[in-house]
């Protein structure tokens, strides 16, 4: 294995190497003892691997996750003997992001501190992971939705299966897409980011949301080829990668194959506008995929169809360190701030009482003024620290 000093050498070279069902949300009771099974270690040869541990969740993140997560891999990354670290998930999710309904919880208890910690900690690992000096394997076999995708899309490879689900689905939980979603999502093609449609293990190959593509039950295989590597080169687990991966085509029906259409109607300035674009596609053809589209925006919080679509258009021009804390702010002005409102009536309607039925505040996209939008991107108050990220020492993406 490379020496620390040439490890450190490279950083630079492997920039290039990084990313140029329903949703669970659920909240298990656990007890102290059982935290530290939240996220299991494998370990073999140079490499090893964090397993988050939350299956009846589809592995849904806690603050007490993020704590562990940091801890393991700040020691993996300074131990000389370690040369590259995976990620995967137990059970049929690799993981469904954050857990939605404790953070509704503690907002219906008043505990804002707590509020703050789990995106303070969730956020300080995903720059930890984007900025991380091993190579790093996201094993994607099943559902990656939300803070999943955040915990794994900054890292230098991901492996997408037939079992791959992605999406961001925050906004129709009166949410914004968040974990650094503003910054991977201003980089798909064809204007995908607001559309919060599922995307197949294929379809996030091809547009760069994967690295490589293996059938499911091949993943044993893969993760058993990867545990006898003894490197920290990421030419060489690629090259692994590359000897278990195959080709993936995408369905000439799916999203992918509709990225003019994409770029016609999404490309638009205002949410307004999109949506009329997308009515006179809908209208002209009758398309199932506009009409689709259409339903999902319109149910969707008018507040927070036009926050997402500016922060996705900022991030396009910021790093990452620059999106997770601009998105920081964001998230206690949607949980502790004044806009909290939208998020625990989305909560309600779609995971607690399961009506379906949220009412949005505004309810309309013409009663969303720019000082909404403008007072969501904004501190809660004059003194509320922004999210520390050790810029200085570690150089983002």
């Amino acid at each position: 294995m490379h020496n620390a000093k040439g490890l450190l050498g490279r950083i630079v070279r492997d920039k290039q190497w990084r990313f140029g069902y329903r949703r669970s949300f659920c909240s298990l009771k656990v007890i102290p003892e059982d935290l530290d099974n939240q996220v299991l270690v494998e370990g073999s040869g140079c490499s090893r691997t964090a397993i988050l541990n939350r299956p009846p969740a589809l592995n849904a993140l806690t603050t007490h996750m993020g704590y562990r997560l940091q801890k393991l891999y700040k020691n993996w990354e300074e131990d000389p003997n370690i040369g590259f670290v995976m990620m995967k998930g137990s059970g049929r999710a690799f993981c469904a992001g954050g857990d939605i309904v404790s953070l509704y919880k503690l907002m219906k208890r008043g505990s804002p501190d707590a509020i703050r910690e789990f995106f303070w900690c969730l956020y300080s690992f995903i720059y930890l992971l984007g900025t991380y000096l091993k190579p790093h394997v996201a094993i994607l076999n099943g559902v990656t939705m939300g803070g999943g995708t955040g915990v794994s899309i900054p890292g230098t490879f991901r492996v997408a299966t037939d079992r791959s689900i992605f999406a961001t689905p925050e906004t129709i939980i009166g949410f914004h897409p968040d974990a650094g979603a503003s910054f991977n999502l201003s980089h798909l093609p064809g204007r995908l980011g607001l559309t919060g449609l599922k995307l197949s293990g294929a379809e996030m190959l091809a547009c760069g949301l994967a690295t490589h593509y293996i059938r499911s039950e091949e993943v044993p295989v893969m993760e058993e080829q990867l545990k006898k590597l003894l490197t920290d080169d990421p030419s060489v687990v690629e090259s692994c990668l590359e000897k278990c991966s195959e080709v993936a085509h995408p369905e000439k029906t799916g999203v992918l194959g509709r990225i003019d259409l994409l770029e016609k109607c999404f490309g638009h300035d205002t949410v307004e506008e999109i949506i009329d674009s997308l009515e006179v596609e809908a209208s002209r053809g009758k398309d199932t995929w506009c009409i689709t589209t259409l339903r999902r925006l319109k149910e969707t919080s008018p507040l927070s169809l036009k926050v997402a679509l500016r922060s996705i258009r900022e991030g396009r021009f910021q790093t990452l360190d620059q999106c997770l804390i601009r998105e920081y702010r964001m998230s206690l002005q949607g949980t502790i701030g004044p806009m909290s409102a939208n998020f625990c009536e989305g909560v309600r309607a779609r995971l607690i009482d399961k009506d379906e039925a949220p009412k949005w505040g505004p309810p309309s996209l013409e009663k969303v003024s720019e000082d909404m939008v403008d007072d969501y991107f904004s501190a809660l108050t004059a003194t509320e620290p922004d999210l520390d990220l050790p810029v200085k020492l570690r150089e983002s993406i």
